[in-house]
């Protein structure tokens, strides 16, 4: 699947693997790095003047030194910066004396307006700041404006959490190896990588299989094989049934905005669960949506057993309180697994904000045997009030934090943002890279949750419902684009969902 992603140590554990396993020893792979970097400079920038390599002491340095030795045969002008010398033996050294170009100090790099950069500095391996003659070098570039092609990865963002340490290159092109690594995709790191290639240099699927990897790049590849397509013989209860939880009379909005997103996702039927006094709001609305009155969990169950429902949305506009915690413990505990159907509960906004002092109390429920999947759809506000500790962990990327609240919920967590986490209490995670902009609009999670339910309602696994939720909602509110709002989101899913039904139906036939 090519659609992992490797940490940092994930990546060095390849290439030992590789190493030996062969055909490709040490210096064959760098080799192989440098050539790829070194195809991209010359098919990007045929016109450059001038091309700055600057290569550090390691393996992304002695990537940097293949880079000069194959542009400097190219007859491109080619300056070489090193910070410091690669070790003695290192396939780094060896790379360097293969290399007819000249270093010379990084302390006394200078560069023009019009040259190239090619950042080998420290790639996705880095852990502390830049700091001297590299952090220098950011800021000559900087002022510069010179584009940059990074190796690996822009030297001072983290590979492994994708912050910036202190300061970094902006690149205009990220050559990266094998498979992407975390601070490709998370936020800032993403922003300074630029365009993205992924460049084969020999290490094989077989080889990255070995590594059983549990962080993934959230696409259509990692989930589409569950993606549901009713049978011809279907009915609309066998597509599932949602209920969704309404608020009072003056905040019904968003819980239709989550149902008829269910609706639209594939449920068969879909009913909002109203409070008494806001059933006649709700109805002058609502046509294709079903509507009951729930103002107990006695209604509650009432409804669970009468239609059996599939799956749940609570919290878009219902309140926080002791109603809401009570409906969230009722719904799992009461529900079981029925002919292998992925049950589950929805639990946004509201209905997170409930369990701030006492989430210990949702996930010993959410964790008991048979009950339905929880799946928790914090932004980071929410998070941070039923994570608090590890939301404040500093030294947790937003990838770790995601694993470990999963880990201690028992629950799906979709860590929203522009660089959304969809975690598994299990250990997978994934990162999602198609975020919009456009989505940042009231009503929008709503639309999310009302996703996820549907196609839990429908039997797809909880992860990955929350998956192609999370990147089918990116993709409608890419392709709708300025003006955007959240009512129309449900019918922006259309397009998205016949094509990947297409697509569905073209693996399995």
């Amino acid at each position: 699947m090519s659609n992992e992603i490797l940490s940092p140590a994930e990546m060095g554990e390849a290439d030992r693997l590789m190493i030996s396993a062969g055909p490709f020893d040490g210096i064959g792979l760098m080799r192989n790095a440098g050539g790829a970097v070194a195809a991209v400079v010359l098919a990007h920038f045929p016109a450059a003047r001038r091309v700055h390599v600057l290569c550090g002491p390691g393996n992304n340095g002695g990537d940097g030194y293949v880079v000069a030795r194959i542009l400097g045969d190219s007859a491109v002008d080619v300056l070489l910066w090193a910070s410091g010398s690669p070790k003695a033996g290192s396939d780094a050294a060896l790379a360097a004396s293969e290399c007819q170009v000249r270093p010379r100090p990084l302390s006394e790099f200078a560069a023009e307006k019009g040259s190239i950069l090619v950042d080998a500095l420290y790639g996705a391996g880095l852990s502390k700041p830049l700091s001297g003659d590299a952090a220098r070098a950011v800021d000559v570039a900087t002022e510069l404006n010179l584009p940059v092609v990074a190796v690996d990865l822009p030297s001072g963002v983290s590979g492994e959490s994708g912050q910036i340490l202190g300061q970094a290159f902006r690149a205009r092109i990220t050559v990266t190896f094998a498979r992407k690594k975390p601070g490709h995709l998370l936020l800032p790191g993403r922003e300074m990588c630029g365009e993205l290639v992924l460049a084969d240099i020999g290490i094989g699927d077989g080889i990255v299989a070995q590594l059983q990897p549990r962080t993934f790049e959230n696409a259509p590849s990692l989930w589409l094989e569950s993606f549901p397509i009713p049978a011809v013989d279907t009915h609309k209860y066998r597509r599932g049934h949602v209920g969704v939880f309404s608020g009072g009379p003056s905040a019904t909005g968003a819980a239709r905005l989550s149902a008829l997103a269910a609706a639209r996702s594939g449920a068969g039927a879909v009913t909002v669960l109203s409070p008494a006094n806001a059933v006649q709001v709700n109805a002058a609305h609502l046509t294709s949506i079903m509507l009951k009155k729930a103002d107990s969990i006695a209604d509650v169950q009432d409804f669970i057993d009468s239609r059996r429902p599939s799956a749940f949305v609570l919290g878009p506009g219902f309140g926080v309180g002791e109603k809401t915690r009570d409906f969230a413990l009722g719904v799992l505990a009461t529900g079981e697994r029925q002919d292998g159907r992925a049950d589950g509960l929805v639990l946004d906004a509201d209905g997170i904000s409930s369990f701030r002092d006492t989430p210990k109390g949702l996930f010993e429920v959410a964790r008991r045997p048979n009950a339905p999947a929880l799946v928790l759809t914090p932004h980071e506000g929410e998070f941070a009030r039923l994570f608090a500790d590890i939301a404040g962990d500093t030294n947790l990327s937003k990838l770790a934090k995601a694993r470990a609240a999963a880990a201690r919920a028992g629950a799906i967590v979709v860590y929203k943002g522009a660089d959304t986490v969809i975690a598994a209490p299990d250990g997978r995670a994934a990162i999602n890279g198609n975020g919009a902009p456009w989505l940042a609009t009231a009503g929008s999670g709503d639309v999310l949750s009302g996703i996820i339910a549907g196609f839990l309602a429908q039997g797809m696994p909880a992860f990955e419902a929350a998956c192609a939720a999370v990147w089918i909602h990116a993709e409608a509110g890419s392709r709708f684009g300025p003006g955007l709002i959240a009512e129309d989101l449900p019918l922006a899913l259309v397009p998205v969902l016949r094509e990947l039904a297409e697509n569905r139906n073209e693996v399995t036939t």
